[in-house]
Order: structure tokens, then C-alpha cells, then sequence
């Protein structure tokens, strides 16, 4: 006989209240905590944007707070409570100085930006549709491998970026 051990699904304010100390990024993902792990690329291309966008926001004087260390509650199609941790959020400064938590935003923010790696199906399908239900304004998905499947890129598949 095997003894099959489960993990009991974690909500949303249960992942950001046992978010672990240690340096990294993570996820609350169908219930479970995920560690992100970016390539130096990776974080190379989501600064590159990150500094290129807080750049103009400074420039147009817009009320905008630009951030790559911001947690977004979003849900699945089914309910399922999301905790996502993109690459870069632009969000209204009136939205996020009404929030005096943790970097946690419950709102729809107006751009997220995700650096798509490895897992690139969680980018154009998971995280697509439940940015859609949060009610985002704008998606962009940065492609620079080119990992995505042909449906997506065309053939022959290139370095794209999706908005």
C-alpha cells in the first residue's frame, strides 16, 4: 500500500501571509507555492523595460508606480484563487497608495508585462485569461526566445512581443 501525502490548497491571503523569506520570486499557483526562477536574460530584458517605461512615465509626468516586485490576486476560470508575480506592473498611484499592505495588488492594474521563459504556456494561456477575468487593461508578452508554439509566433518562429 502507498500512502499518497497532499498538500492542503493555500488561498490568497494564506500564500502572502507564508511567503518565504528567502531571495527569490513566487507564485500561488492551483493552490501551491511556486518559486520562480528567471535567467539572468530573463531579468536582463524585464529591467531593460522596467527602467525604458518608469523613464517615460517620469517623462509625461503620468500617475503611474511602476514595479517589478508587485503580487497580483487573480482568479482561474473556475474560482481558483491566483497570486502572480509578473515582471513588471504599471498601476495607478492613486490604486496603489490606497493599498498600505504588502506590495499585493487586488485591483486591475493598466499593463502587466511578463518575460516569457520555459513555461511560456502559463504566460499565453493561464496568466492571459486571468488577466482578463482581473479586468487589465494591457498585456504584453515578451517572447525573446521564441519558445512559444507556432500558433502563437507563425513559422518561422521568431522573437516577438504580443500585445
Amino acid at each position: 500500500m502507498t500512502a499518497v501525502i497532499t498538500k492542503p490548497l493555500l488561498s490568497f491571503s494564506q500564500f502572502i501571509n507564508q511567503l518565504p523569506d528567502e531571495e527569490g520570486c513566487y507564485e500561488l499557483v492551483n493552490g501551491q507555492i511556486m518559486r520562480k526562477q528567471p535567467t539572468r536574460k530573463h531579468d536582463t530584458i524585464a529591467e531593460f523595460i522596467t527602467d525604458l517605461i518608469k523613464d517615460e512615465v517620469k517623462r509625461l509626468q503620468l500617475n503611474y508606480f511602476v514595479s517589478g516586485r508587485i503580487i497580483i490576486r487573480t482568479e482561474t476560470e473556475t474560482g481558483i484563487e491566483q497570486g502572480r508575480h509578473p515582471d513588471l506592473v504599471v498601476v495607478d498611484k492613486n490604486i496603489w497608495e490606497s493599498n498600505l499592505t504588502q506590495s499585493v495588488l487586488y485591483d486591475a492594474p493598466q499593463l502587466v508585462v511578463e518575460v516569457v521563459s520555459t513555461n511560456w504556456e502559463d504566460d499565453y494561456t493561464d496568466k492571459l485569461t486571468e488577466y482578463q477575468l482581473l479586468g487589465v487593461k494591457k498585456y504584453w508578452l515578451i517572447d525573446y526566445l521564441a519558445v512559444a508554439s507556432r500558433s502563437w509566433l507563425g513559422n518561422p518562429k521568431q522573437p516577438t512581443i504580443l500585445v
